[in-house]
């Protein structure tokens, strides 16, 4: 049986993708840096899960997490490096410790993870899927969220680079990038936005939701399914790719 791990699975998406792949067969390590919302989200799958607490900036508990799973469900075969985090801030106001936490979630913590699954995978032998959370952000940028958009342009890079370095062990990287999704994230750039576009709440949804060619807002399950064919044998020939998967607002 495959085993996944799920980073920032607590909640929105990665909640959503985690209850995905284990329908899809999958036994899931389900990761949050909140033990509780990690537990939960196990519990609810049951059956071949576990709830594994860590924060993905600390590289050290990102190589014990992969650890941990590996020792109870047997193998680490996908790795869906999810966690990750959004900030409203015009580049002029952005700080150094904006920018720090920033890369330190979206950049840092998806390179970790690339790491110690990586290196559990070519020490299992067999090749593997690693997964990273993109995000249209990360082929056009937004403004006020620029920091925000260099990440997920990092991600690009990595996820390319990755993919060329770990071809010879039949490891494929890919990259998912969702739009506009209706998270806890996306009420909070909602809000935010609104103070600098002089919007009440959910105008900016609105108005941001009208660049939706299929006219309506994404859902997580709509993010999870494009990441279960990422992690399913269907994609064994798709590797280095940063997929938009928004309903139609980037079109390249």
């Amino acid at each position: 049986m495959s085993t996944a791990i799920v980073t920032g699975a607590g909640r929105g998406i990665g909640r959503a993708i985690a209850l995905r792949l284990a329908r899809d067969g999958h036994a899931v390590a389900v990761n949050d840096v909140d033990a509780e919302s990690a537990e939960a989200v196990a519990k609810e799958i049951g059956g071949r899960s576990m709830a594994v607490p860590a924060d993905v900036t600390d590289r050290d508990a990102v190589f014990a997490m992969v650890d941990a799973v590996a020792g109870e469900l047997g193998s680490v075969d996908v790795m869906v490096a999810n966690a990750g985090i959004a900030q409203v801030k015009t580049l002029l106001e952005v700080t150094p410790d904006d920018l720090r936490t920033m890369f330190s979630v979206n950049v840092f913590g998806v390179v970790y993870c690339l790491q110690a699954a990586a290196t559990r995978m070519i020490t299992q032998g067999g090749g593997g899927k690693i997964i990273n959370a993109a995000s249209i952000a990360g082929h056009a940028g937004f403004s006020l969220l620029g920091h925000y958009s260099a990440t997920k342009f990092a991600v690009r890079g990595i996820t390319q680079a990755a993919a060329k370095e770990l071809a010879q062990h039949q490891i494929t990287v890919n990259s998912y990038c969702p739009g506009i999704v209706g998270t806890d994230m996306w009420d909070l750039i909602d809000e935010k936005m609104g103070g600098y576009l002089g919007n009440e709440k959910g105008e900016t949804l609105e108005e941001f939701s009208k660049l939706i060619a299929l006219g309506r807002v994404q859902t997580p399950d709509d993010v999870a399914g494009f990441v279960s064919y990422l992690a399913g044998p269907d994609s064994n020939y798709m590797t280095g790719q940063s997929v938009m998967i928004d309903g139609g607002i980037v079109m390249v």
